[in-house]
Parts: C-alpha cells; structure tokens; sequence
C-alpha cells in the first residue's frame, strides 16, 4: 500500500470558534496542526503518497505542507467546490490515485486521533480477499455512533445507524473512520453530487453482496469534534497516551514550545501545551490545557481542560474550566468561566463580568 486519501473538507462547526479561522485539522494538538499527526502515522505505515480531499479555508493546508517531502509524503489537494460528504469526497479525488483496480487505497478521516495498527488493517484486507475493510472500535455507550454488527469472520452484517432503544444496540462495535477500499470500489461512487459512505456506499455494496470486512481495533481512538475532546486529545498526545511520531518534544507532563515564555512559578500539569510564542505569567496554574500561539495568561489565573486561542488573553485570577476561547478574545481578570462556555473571538469580557461564586 502506498496511497491514501485523508477526507479533511469538513466545516468543523461543533469545534467552533476555534475554527472560525483555521479548518479542523490544522488546529494544533500537542504543538502542532492536528493534520501533522496524522500524515506522520501514515507515512510511518508505509504510505508514500497522500491526496487531501478539502473544501473549508483550503487555501491554508498547501501553504503549510507544501508537496509533503518534508514528511516523506508525495502530497496532493483537490478543493470540493460544494460539499460532497464523504463518499463524494472519495469519488471526487479519484482521478489523482495511480493504484490499479485491485490494490488496497487508505482513506481515513481528519479528525479522528487513533493508535490504529494501519499495516494490520491493511494485512486483513488483503488476506480476506474484501472489497473494503473497516477500522471498527468498541465504545460503552455506542447510541452517538452508527453500529457495525459482524459474524464470527469479522464480515460486516449490517450497518445500523444510531440506536434509540436498547433492542436496537446488537453490538458495541463502530465506524472508527478509517478505511481500505479495494481502487475499482472508488470508482462505483457516484460522481457530482453529496455521497455518505456511511449512509450510502456502504449498505448499498452490502445489499449488492461485497464483501466489508471488519477490523476490530481497540487502542486508543478519539472523535476530536468536539472542544472538549480536542483539548483531551492533545493533552493525551503530550501524556504519551495517544501515540504519534510529530510530538514536537518528549512526552510529559507539559510541552513548552522553543518562543514561549512560562515564569518560575507557574505550574503545568497534565500534557498542558504552551504555543509559540504563548506567556505565562507568574502563580498561574494550568492543567490538561493548550495554548495557542500569542495567548497570555496573566498571574495567577487557574485554567482547567480548557483551549485558549491565539493572541488571546486571560487575566490575572481568573478562572476557567472546560472554556473555549476563541482567537483574540480578551477575558478581563477575577472572571470565571465553567463547562462548556465558548467565548468568540475577539470578544471582550470586562474584569470581574461572569462569576459563578461570591466576588468577596
């Protein structure tokens, strides 16, 4: 295997307003664009040559990865001029692959954190003979995602989309996001209008008697749509739970990248990232957190599971727990921001404007 397809046009709009600027995947996880992770995984499989199938902001991803050499990559873009979906996505690159019609193409999606073994999934492919292989991983509570039961074999039975009774959870297996399709199956995709490989290739090359194999994978594996789960799954990147060859840095507790600057007595903990030229001031206190490039955090200020945007600022003893702040926005001092709240950017919070306690 030597080709692969990463789907990477997606809009991002539950990771909002972190992608207000910036598509999904080039938001940085552990120091880096998201996207770094997983071209380095893949190269480090084996895979030579990448098309990135993109339509939101693409104009950013060429500029920043050029042809791909420095990462061992051939690289290609094509821009989706209206969303496709995902199988779409596929069948609109597919002029730009060179396998023959029997060889394996990698297809995975751009924000999916995995320790996936790729070569194992490639290896069942080629040894069960199918005409598509799926990455399937077991979740506890399966109702967010879409099922995928399979018989003794690990051949795919069905595909069920999300359960509402608790007769209708068959299995804990899902659609992990990564894929191997046999080249000749691209070709079967319609062409020039919104395709779901989940809705649609899939259970209609079931109904037409394919053969989908499943692979069951249970490392580490990520949805990162959502703030929380990218602020856990960078954290997770620099703990050394995640696995990837672009952490700019050893694994630990925190990653500090080469402009920062972090006073004497601020404490970092649990794989908190402090972005190019990101400052934190004396007695601050973050954890499992990461800060893009320019953010300030001023003294004393307490940050918990929290992404703080770039060139943005939060001031001194406020504190923040699972907040998103958005690109330039400005969080005044003795402000406190709990679960869930997203402040977009540029926006302005005066000191002392959103408590949850006592200002005494």
């Amino acid at each position: 295997m030597t080709e692969a397809i990463l789907l990477v046009g997606g809009r991002g709009t539950r990771l909002r307003p972190l992608t207000v600027h910036t598509p999904k995947p080039m938001v940085p996880a552990a120091g880096v664009p998201f996207l770094t992770h997983q071209l380095a995984r893949a190269r480090a499989a084996g895979v030579e040559h990448i098309v990135l199938a993109t339509s939101y902001l693409a104009e950013v991803f060429e500029p920043y990865f050029g042809d791909g050499s420095a990462f061992g990559l051939r690289l290609e873009y094509v821009t989706e001029e209206e969303p496709l979906g995902t199988g779409g996505a596929i069948r609109n690159v597919a002029s730009r692959l060179h396998s023959g019609p029997d060889e394996p193409v990698l297809i995975f999606n751009g924000d999916i954190l995995t320790g996936l073994d790729i070569r194992a999934l490639v290896h069942t492919h080629e040894s069960t003979g199918a005409d598509v292989s799926l990455h399937l991983t077991k979740v506890t509570d399966p109702r967010a995602y879409g099922l995928v039961p399979t018989d003794e074999t690990g051949r795919v039975t069905a595909f069920l989309e999300k359960p509402q009774t608790p007769e209708e959870i068959v299995t804990d297996q899902i659609n992990a996001g990564a894929y191997v399709f046999r080249r000749s199956v691209i070709d079967t995709i319609p062409m020039g209008r919104p395709v779901s490989v989940e809705r649609e290739t899939f259970p209609d090359l079931l109904a037409a008697g394919a053969h989908l194999q499943g692979m069951v994978d249970s490392t580490y594996w990520l949805d990162l749509g959502t703030p929380a789960a990218f602020v856990r799954g960078s954290a997770d990147l620099v703990l050394g739970r995640a696995p990837s060859p672009a952490v700019p840095g050893r694994c630990g507790d925190r990653l500090i990248l080469p402009t920062a600057s972090v006073a004497t007595g601020a404490k970092l903990t649990g794989g908190t990232v402090v972005g190019e030229g990101a400052f934190v001031g004396e007695g601050a206190r973050i954890s499992g957190s990461t800060l893009l490039s320019g953010a300030v955090v001023e003294p004393g200020a307490v940050i918990t599971d929290s992404l703080i945007g770039a060139r943005s600022r939060i001031g001194e003893r406020s504190v923040l727990t699972g907040a998103v702040i958005g690109d330039g926005a400005v969080v005044g001092a003795d402000n406190e921001l709990r679960d869930g709240v997203r402040v977009w950017c540029d926006a302005r919070i005066p000191a002392g404007a959103v408590r949850f306690s006592s200002d005494q």
